[in-house]
């Protein structure tokens, strides 16, 4: 039997030349601070039907970092700009000359002594800057007046020539980071194409080998790039994916990526899930601000590793299986157990751990309520497997299979107010009613909208605030929770009964 009075604050298994750091550095720390707090809290509608069989319980766990900007001094970042030269990336020649543009813009907003690479992606994976020596190990500069400038000059020397292999590129970029200390690991990925040379270095063993090595934002330019690899990659490497439809939007996009990672200062948040006795855990998918699959650590079971965060808020999708029998029913029991943890030595306190509980009711109006957040989060699964399904029925030119999808997307987007999927979907489909799905594809589709579509559709809203006036009667804001006199396990506050040891409580009957 597990014992949910655990401890949640344990780890996590965890000048010079200036154009190499040399893979010794001076040990960075943590620039998490007393002023760094955590806050923690769970929606969910705890009323599920009696009756045989299992049941899911659907929660959203929301976390939220603030006061992360008050920083330790130190480089928290180390970077890896991975620029697509291929071929196809100088037809238009504007879309090199954007994507070098956006290059050297971000090395130009690198702080002083950050450590940053330049990696040309073709077939190969080419450390352009520093260079490499051929038959020595791949390095990296520390930023200055004097490396920027040489960095800018051998970006600008670059030739579109090749083909494309993005299994390559992450490999040169992991091997670039791998003796940097810097707390924050980040590779910058653009391309315009599709993985067509994967057979020299299938990106499948790239990703395995380099999942929690560094976080990677991708990001498609042009009209030949393939969503499905952007969002594979970023999936598996905590990031994620993105898209321009004009050239010259892509330097502002840049330079907004990369002010919000140097406001980056927590390397990891651990999100672990307990479940109880008649429990158990069926998934964990992080839902905001981008649709992103969870997968626990090897070693242990229900934790889930997040990566590089700032002040900001991340919402997680949290699906349990229970069985309801043997269990008292109209009895508040807890089901399972959410904590945060952090990585050991950063002096930040964690929240106290929110129970997701459940009660059996007999009663249709009662489990018949629906959770805000927990709807809303699920319009949103649902709208990218819409989308997805409908690019590949659309590819197969089963065209009415295609707009039914596509209608089921629109109406999905409507309900969650994803202005931004709308607009996208409106590229693809005449809407007569939103609300209905009702839709009529458009004749002069351009396929790459589905792409950008399909990335869009990765990313969501905030949703319903947790607490705001008026909620929905079946929104639980977190379990309050009490020791039981008799076992000393944490239990729901409200309960009658200890659901472990099945004492009577206190002042209960």
């Amino acid at each position: 039997m597990h014992d949910p009075h655990h401890a949640v604050n344990h780890p996590h298994h965890a000048m010079h030349d200036p154009h190499d750091d040399g893979g010794t550095v001076p040990s960075v720390r943590s620039r998490t601070t007393v002023d760094t707090t955590i806050g923690l809290a769970v929606s969910q509608q705890k009323y599920l039907p009696a009756g045989a069989g299992e049941r899911e319980l659907h929660a959203i766990v929301t976390v939220e970092v603030s006061g992360a900007d008050a920083a330790a001094p130190g480089p928290a970042l180390a970077e890896v700009l991975v620029v697509d030269c291929s071929t196809s990336m100088d037809s238009p020649e504007e879309k090199f000359r954007a994507a070098k543009n956006a290059a050297v813009a971000a090395i130009g907003l690198l702080p002083a002594g950050t450590p940053f690479a330049v990696v040309a992606g073709t077939q190969f994976g080419i450390a352009v800057y520093p260079p490499q020596v051929d038959g020595s190990s791949p390095r990296m500069a520390v930023a200055s007046a004097a490396t920027k400038a040489e960095a800018e000059t051998a970006v600008r020397k670059q030739v579109a020539a090749g083909g494309t292999c993005v299994g390559n590129w992450l490999h040169r970029a992991s091997e670039l980071l791998a003796g940097q200390s810097a707390p924050i690991k980040h590779v910058l990925m653009l391309t315009d194409g599709r993985n067509e040379h994967d057979h020299i270095r299938p990106l499948a063993g790239v990703l395995e080998h380099t999942a929690g090595a560094f976080v990677c934002d991708a990001w498609g330019i042009g009209k030949g790039w393939d969503a499905a690899v952007l969002l594979r990659v970023t999936r598996a490497l905590h990031g994620s994916a993105d898209a321009v439809r004009k050239e010259a939007e892509l330097v502002g996009a840049y330079e907004a990526l990369v002010r919000r990672l140097l406001d980056k200062a927590v390397p990891e948040v651990t999100l672990a899930v307990e479940v109880f006795p008649g429990s158990r855990l069926r998934y964990v998918r992080q839902t905001f601000p981008n649709e992103v699959p969870m997968t626990a650590e090897p070693d242990e079971p229900g934790t889930y590793v997040t990566r590089a965060w700032g002040n900001e808020t991340r919402r997680f999708h949290v699906c349990v299986a229970v069985d309801p029998e043997g269990q008292l029913h109209g009895e508040e029991l807890q089901a399972a157990e959410v904590a945060v943890r952090l990585p050991e030595g950063t002096g930040v306190r964690t929240p106290v751990p929110q129970a997701l509980v459940v009660n059996w009711t007999d009663d249709p109006a009662l489990s018949g309520m629906t959770d805000e957040q927990v709807l809303h989060f699920r319009h949103y699964e649902q709208l990218g497997k819409a989308v997805a399904d409908a690019a590949q029925a659309y590819h197969r030119e089963e065209f009415e299979r295609a707009e039914q999808l596509l209608g089921t997307a629109v109406a999905l987007a409507e309900r969650a107010g994803a202005r931004r999927q709308l607009a996208e979907l409106r590229r693809l489909v005449d809407i007569e009613d939103a609300a209905a799905g009702a839709v009529s594809l458009r004749p002069d589709i351009d396929p790459v909208d589905f792409q950008h579509l399909i990335t869009a559709s990765s990313h969501s809203t905030y949703g319903p605030e947790p607490g705001g006036p008026a909620p929905d009667p079946g929104v639980q804001l977190g379990a309050a929770l009490r020791d039981c006199p008799s076992c000393s396990r944490r239990i729901p506050a409200m309960a009658r009964f200890c659901p472990l040891c099945g004492s009577v409580l206190a002042g209960e009957s």
